[in-house]
């Protein structure tokens, strides 16, 4: 039981990779093996913190190595997307580079101050995950995607620049920071409470 976790959290890699896989093949009704597969994948990392919580091996180690996957699912969603719905990507061109490029300011942050990558795990970063499962779906389904790409821009914008501040706030490297407010509270050395939930 205590491997279910690791084994959710791992299992998204295979989840991106056959997505990746059927988007390359351009199988037919490549839309619905996408949504569902998609919708596996966010169920995974929703549920594998949620147990780890449960069984009391919610460790560092764990939410780092959530992390990376997370970021590795996410890249190949990424690239079967480009390959499925390539107009979509040219039409849309700034404003995912300047995702992709605070993204990666998020990181270069973390390792820059504590030599690890980061895995604050916001509430921001989760509901910007959700409205970008969405818009995805979207774009997915008809290769267009407007208010909720919209959406799902502002939200990433906000929830990594919060990253950052978190990170610049914390004084020692911290997994599971809920917000900014939270990130202060620990720098002032002031205990704070996590959603069992969300953030354990």
């Amino acid at each position: 039981m205590k491997l279910l976790p690791i084994a959710l959290i791992y299992s998204r890699l295979l989840i991106g990779g056959a997505l990746l896989a059927l988007s390359c093949l351009g199988v037919a009704h490549f839309a619905a093996w996408a949504v569902d597969l998609l919708a596996l994948g966010v169920l995974t990392d929703v549920f594998d913190g949620i147990i780890a919580r449960h069984l009391g091996i919610s460790t560092e180690k764990l939410r780092r190595l959530d992390s990376a996957v997370d970021q590795a699912f996410w890249a190949l969603v990424l690239v079967a997307t480009y390959v499925a719905r390539p107009t979509f990507f040219a039409q849309h061109a700034a404003q995912l580079w300047t995702l992709l490029g605070l993204e990666g300011l998020t990181y270069a942050a973390s390792f820059l101050k504590f030599r690890k990558e980061v895995a604050t795990h916001s509430w921001g970063a989760k509901v910007w995950v959700l409205v970008s499962f969405a818009a995805l779906v979207q774009v997915l389904s008809t290769g267009e995607s407007g208010l909720l790409f919209d959406a799902c821009f502002g939200l990433g914008v906000l929830s990594r620049l919060e990253i950052v501040a978190i990170v610049l706030l914390l004084r020692r490297w911290t997994n599971d920071v809920p917000t900014c407010y939270h990130a202060l509270q620990l720098r002032q050395h002031k205990p704070i409470r996590r959603h069992r939930l969300f953030n354990g």
